[in-house]
């Protein structure tokens, strides 16, 4: 099914927020109120991805998403294949050692290079394409990119500066998410050890736009109506919403992650827990380890996981890690066809 961002009743998307928030109940609800659900296929195999684009088939038939991690460049013929700076978080497993203790766990000691089941997920994709293909962490190869098109895919890149919007258009993607720091979750930077741009979302969006001639998704604290409005004014054609749905019904979010959202005061950007920089609720973990998280990604992601998975069973919010945009104090809870709807309502008045 065809898909054009300018055409959608609702210009609202629902973010793919990877590790279980994005369900495909999700999905289906934000396109009953007329925008575009999106699964998050981060952290996921391609057999799971399978499995959950197939349910969310069952429960919509309106076009929808699928956002894809992507991995590294694999190392060049004749340079080093061991992990990003195995050094480096061997340091900071020394660090966490005493965290790792109070809560009962191993660290791992050597992490397997990751790709994040990338080439699976890219056959798979073209066996059985879906609407729209979005990326964040990169770009996809041209080829991939042509690939996916001739499978009838619209593409989606992110991106956090007009640098990378200009490489993005050049791959032959369709439209750019632009995402702004005051997102939840992972910074959608192309390099991993590269330093989140500050440049706010309603800035970042006409300098994007003087680049490039793509249409525009602003991502990026945006929750409520006024805030959506100013986006579209600042040239989006649709909005992304991620923060702002975790409370809802249909999110996978846990309950002290919901709790969390109206208890914690402030965000902040933090690698601690997975080396790459993300935006959550500032909680004690980060406070005493962000100092000592190097930038290498996927290696401390896979580090902390028994440490998040161990918090995460307790409710720990001092200890889990709590994704979370500038906006979190304003997600509210209901099913997510109504907070869409609502928030959509309150944009246009």
């Amino acid at each position: 099914m065809a898909v054009r961002l300018d055409e959608l009743a609702v210009p609202v998307i629902a973010a793919p927020m990877a590790g279980g928030a994005s369900t495909p109940e999700l999905v289906a609800a934000v396109n009953a109120a007329g925008g575009l659900g999106f699964l998050a296929a981060g952290y996921r195999s391609a057999a799971a991805t399978a499995e959950q684009i197939g349910r969310v088939r069952e429960l919509t038939d309106r076009p929808f998403g699928v956002n894809l991690f992507v991995p590294a460049a694999p190392a060049a013929p004749g340079a080093p294949t061991a992990p990003g700076d195995p050094q480096a978080v061997a340091a900071y497993r020394e660090h966490l050692l005493p965290e790792a203790e109070r809560w009962g766990v191993r660290l791992p000691g050597a992490i397997a290079p990751d790709r994040d089941d990338w080439d699976a997920k890219i056959a798979a994709l073209l066996d059985a394409p879906v609407p729209v293909v979005s990326y964040t962490f990169g770009l996809p190869s041209p080829e991939e990119a042509r690939a996916l098109r001739a499978a009838g895919s619209y593409q989606v890149a992110t991106v956090t500066t007009p640098q990378e919007a200009r490489r993005a258009e050049a791959v032959g993607v369709d439209a750019l998410c632009v995402q702004g720091p005051e997102a939840g979750g992972h910074r959608a930077t192309h390099g991993v050890a590269d330093r989140p741009g500050d440049v706010p979302l309603l800035e970042l969006l006409p300098a994007v736009g003087a680049v490039t001639a793509l249409p525009l998704i602003a991502a990026g604290g945006l929750a409520d109506g006024p805030a959506v409005a100013a986006a579209l004014r600042a040239g989006a054609v649709a909005v992304q919403l991620g923060t702002a749905l975790l409370r809802a019904d249909e999110s996978g979010a846990s309950a002290a992650h919901r709790a969390a959202l109206t208890e914690f005061p402030d965000t902040v950007v933090t690698r601690a827990f997975t080396g790459r920089p993300a935006r959550g609720l500032r909680n004690a973990f980060i406070e005493r380890y962000e100092p000592y998280a190097p930038a290498v990604y996927p290696e401390v992601h896979h580090l902390t996981q028994p440490l998040r998975a161990a918090a995460a069973a307790r409710a720990d919010t001092g200890a889990m890690h709590l994704w979370a945009g500038t906006g979190h104090r304003a997600a509210r809870s209901g099913p997510a066809a109504e907070l869409v709807k609502e928030l959509w309502e309150r944009a246009v008045r």
